[in-house]
């Protein structure tokens, strides 16, 4: 089963884009994508709101996600939230390995 968190950093006047293009920039992003575990980390934009970033992060178990959140590089990412003073919204989805039943409705 696989994890997947949805963060949605807000900030004021362009923080929350500043705050991911340094985690890019940096070289954290790359870092965390080689993770053991680590299937996807990356950001989007949503259209409703200028001041807010979607992060999708998602683990191949809660083990790898604990790892992960124990590592130094989160202090790192801790740092940053707090250097850009972003608030942040979390959503959390568990994941079985069988989508098949939503086939049907996937245009490929």
């Amino acid at each position: 089963m696989s994890i997947t968190i949805h963060i949605y950093y807000t900030g004021k006047n362009g923080a929350a884009k500043q705050f991911a293009k340094e985690m890019t920039e940096s070289g954290i992003v790359d870092a965390i994508r080689s993770e053991k575990g680590n299937l996807k980390y990356d950001y989007f934009l949503p259209m409703n709101d200028s001041e807010t970033v979607l992060l999708i992060d998602s683990w191949q178990s809660q083990v790898d996600l604990d790892r992960h959140h124990s590592s130094e590089r989160m202090e790192k990412i801790t740092e940053l939230r707090e250097k850009y003073d972003l608030h942040m919204k979390v959503e959390r989805f568990a994941q079985e390995n069988n989508n098949e039943s939503d086939e049907a409705f996937i245009r490929k």
